[in-house]
């Protein structure tokens, strides 16, 4: 993380202002900021283990604010957001086509695409976001937020709780950084893997005879 942002300085925010800085770093990150929301909950977790904060409040500030924060992310790309990454493909030079192919992917595995994306670095950022780009059922999407806010922060929270008072918390938090990069890299190879036997599948049409 950047100095600014270091594991000393969440842990200092955490400190002074408890439950609000893991409901609103949580929310903000949900919303689409890439700020660390992982690893204020895994700092509100670990406090908790030492009876700094109490357990239960720190899991429903995590759950409430991964809860809200998707909604936020869900309403701004659903009235914005893809004229928004047309204009940044454009900026970048990607083919409006590459964008369609990763937005139809999406849709296909948006319910998944939610709740498994909580524990996949930067598609916990993003899947609020595209899930209102692809216009997912708002009642659908709202249940797999829930679903995924809540199996994340139970899972973040604890493992902070209970495992941050046997290893240093600088090594949880790497550990898990680690696991949820490994996990994006296991989902962009199963996205290439399946756009090339998608490829391979498609049916060639004929050759004109006229030609």
């Amino acid at each position: 993380m950047p100095e600014f942002i270091s594991l000393e300085n969440v842990q200092s925010i955490a400190r002074e202002y408890g439950y609000w800085a893991v409901f609103l770093g949580v929310m903000l990150e949900n919303a689409g900021i890439p700020i660390p929301g992982e690893t204020i909950t895994l700092v509100g977790g670990f406090l908790a283990g030492g009876d700094e904060l109490i357990y239960w409040y720190v899991l429903g500030c995590a759950i409430a604010g991964a809860t809200i924060g998707d909604n936020i992310g869900y309403w701004l790309g659903f009235y914005g957001g893809w004229p928004l990454l047309l204009r940044l493909s454009r900026l970048f030079r990607i083919d409006e086509s590459q964008l369609v192919s990763v937005k139809e992917r999406f849709s296909r595995n948006a319910p998944r695409a939610v709740i498994v994306g909580r524990f996949v670095a930067l598609l916990r950022i993003f899947a609020g976001p595209l899930a209102g780009i692809v216009k997912m059922p708002y009642r659908n999407f709202l249940l797999c937020n829930i679903l995924g806010a809540t199996a994340w922060a139970s899972l973040m929270v604890s493992l902070a709780y209970f495992v941050g008072r046997l290893i240093p918390l600088d090594t949880l938090v790497k550990w898990v950084s680690e696991f949820t990069l490994v996990a994006l890299g296991g989902l962009l190879l199963w996205i290439l893997v399946t756009h090339k036997l998608e490829q391979r599948a498609a049916p060639t049409l004929p050759a004109d005879p006229q030609e």
